[in-house]
């Protein structure tokens, strides 16, 4: 089992920028895909965008409208979420997942992921 914990979420003004970060441990070697949703009160949780084992990228446009950005660091078993511009529709808790069965898949659905963090609080004001 992949063990993720995340951080870099805050408090942060309209327009301001974040970078939020995904630690992953245990059995790393199983997490082929790894995916940041988020969660905002009342709402589902959602698809952000994800990152296949092999590089491949894939972002939610109705979410993200190309203000983010995903990037994986395999020596430090880390993913990253770069948020620019943000808006006080961005405020959420943000999660991220790793996908152990798939080397190339990049799921959009919760169900299509193995492991979670425990999320991270980003709250952007107006």
């Amino acid at each position: 089992q992949v063990h993720l914990v995340e951080s870099g979420g805050g408090l942060v003004q309209a327009g301001g920028s974040l970078r939020l970060s995904c630690a992953a441990s245990g059995r790393t070697f199983s997490a082929y895909t790894m995916g940041w949703f988020r969660q905002a009160p009342g709402k589902e949780r959602e698809f952000v965008g994800g990152v296949s084992w092999s590089g491949d990228i894939r972002y939610s446009v109705d979410f993200v409208k190309g203000r983010f950005t995903i990037s994986r660091d395999n020596i430090k078993n880390t993913v990253y979420l770069q948020m620019n511009s943000l808006k006080p529709e961005d405020t959420a808790v943000y999660y991220c997942a790793a996908d152990q069965k798939h080397l190339r898949r990049i799921g959009t659905l919760q169900e299509e992921y193995d492991s979670w963090g425990q999320g991270t609080q980003v709250t952007v004001s107006s």
